[in-house]
């Protein structure tokens, strides 16, 4: 089936959400949302709390699906295909919390995703040697995972996400929680997830780090998008500022 899977991909396409809207009991998540991911660049995703980011991710990913609108990857409409079946086409993420397997060791939880996309034992061996190395893990590799510091377990988390080869990695906040020291080190790490040719969806609530790694950002603000370009054009936006800051503060301090 994995074989099957990896003839099925398309090289060169996107990941697009397609005039997505999403409703909760009559509460609109999303209003009319679009997005692309292309191969090789590094998008942002940012709002305020509740702007539902989360909501979009889980959509992309299989996790939920949208009350209108269509999920598209590599021109294929995936809307109704699981979470898994996503995963075996391409698609991976990171969630905000760790789902390691905190009593197997660093080098295992790798070597387990990789063997769950179909990679043979010598191939999940040697993609879980270098996604140690890339992210700086290697040191850590026959410790258990309960051992981790806070910010190696979000490296882990990145590290078992890549061991499926994916086209397309969605970071739902794999930043939340880390030292500001760890910072440069994370974005180390996804430009390096950039440079193996995947698209990566950065959703974090540390602004500096999304301006700094991301080509293009997309805001959203009560479910509807707010903005998107540059990460010049979005620290220049009023419109942002306010989201975040208050109408007020945003007159005089910016993104």
């Amino acid at each position: 089936m994995a074989a099957v899977a990896q003839q099925e991909r398309r090289p060169g396409g996107s990941l697009r959400a397609s005039s997505i809207s999403r409703s909760f009991a009559g509460i609109e998540a999303l209003r009319d949302v679009s997005l692309e991911l292309r191969p090789g660049e590094v998008v942002g995703l940012i709002g305020p709390n509740g702007a539902g980011k989360s909501t979009l991710v889980n959509v992309l990913s299989g996790f939920d699906r949208p009350t209108q609108g269509r999920v598209l990857m590599e021109d294929r409409d995936v809307t109704r295909w699981s979470a898994h079946r996503r995963g075996r086409h391409g698609l991976a993420r990171t969630f905000q919390h760790s789902h390691a397997f905190r009593g197997l060791t660093v080098r295992e939880n790798v070597e387990v995703s990789a063997l769950g996309v179909g990679a043979s034992g010598r191939q999940a061996t040697r993609r879980t040697n270098e996604l140690l190395a890339l992210l700086g893990l290697a040191a850590y590799a026959d410790r258990p995972a309960s051992d981790l510091a806070h910010g190696d377990e979000r490296r882990l988390g990145v590290a078992r996400a890549l061991a499926a080869e994916p086209r397309f990695v969605l970071m739902d906040e794999p930043a939340a929680g880390l030292p500001e020291a760890e910072i440069p080190r994370f974005a180390a790490a996804v430009n390096a997830v950039r440079d193996r040719g995947a698209a990566v969806l950065l959703v974090d609530h540390n602004v500096a780090l999304v301006l700094d790694v991301c080509e293009r950002i997309h805001v959203l603000d009560q479910g509807a998008t707010l903005a998107e370009g540059s990460p010049e054009e979005i620290r220049a936006d009023l419109g942002v500022a306010a989201a975040y800051l208050g109408e007020s503060a945003a007159a005089e301090e910016p993104v």
